[in-house]
């Protein structure tokens, strides 16, 4: 196997194979320990688990009239678990394929990591008048462990009982309030709704 040659002056120069020292695993069954080999680095590629390289093993292969043949091997390996650099071989050339960002990674980089969904009933009882209650988001430290998580309509529903506060602790107030009383409302959060 070789890599493609380019056939033209204005064609996009192919990147070529370089060496790389291979490390191999050792061998209980025949007694051999791990071993490094040369093997020619094809491609690098960046993952979310780390860095995968592809490497080209020289090997033999049987032709269809039944001749033997040198060949190459190819397999992806982690880096730098199984590889190691020759010394004086430049990698700029190798073909590398970065991690790209998805929207979902840059958005968790700006705004940090979401907090868990839904919210949670805390129920107040004192011994004066009716039940009250504060909804707190389910990560919130005032929350009472181990209280059912309701989503949005619910927490909607319960809010609008007059007994029923939003912490403000844990941003509840700040993310229900303009559900409630309208985007355009939210500077007269404390005003009266009439």
């Amino acid at each position: 196997m070789t890599p493609p040659s380019n056939s033209g002056s204005d064609s996009v120069s192919t990147p070529a194979a370089v060496p790389v020292r291979l490390v191999l695993p050792a061998d209980p069954l025949l007694g051999t320990p791990g071993q490094e080999v040369v093997a020619r680095l094809w491609k690098r590629q960046q993952t979310p688990a780390g860095w995968l390289y592809q490497v080209g093993l020289p090997a033999y292969r049987n032709s269809k009239d039944g001749d033997v043949e040198a060949a190459e091997y190819r397999v992806w390996v982690r880096a730098p678990e199984h590889v190691r650099p020759v010394d004086g071989v430049d990698y700029d050339q190798v073909d590398t394929e970065l991690l790209q960002k998805t929207p979902q990674s840059t958005a968790r980089e700006l705004l940090g990591e979401r907090r868990p969904s839904g919210w949670v009933l805390q129920k107040l009882r004192d011994d004066r008048g009716p039940a009250r209650s504060v909804l707190h988001t389910p990560d919130c430290e005032e929350a009472p462990p181990g209280a059912p998580v309701v989503d949005l309509n619910r927490a909607l529903d319960t809010a609008e009982h007059a007994g029923t506060r939003l912490c403000v602790l844990c941003g509840c107030a700040a993310e229900l309030t303009p559900l409630l009383k309208g985007f355009d409302r939210i500077g007269d959060a404390g005003a009266d709704d009439s």
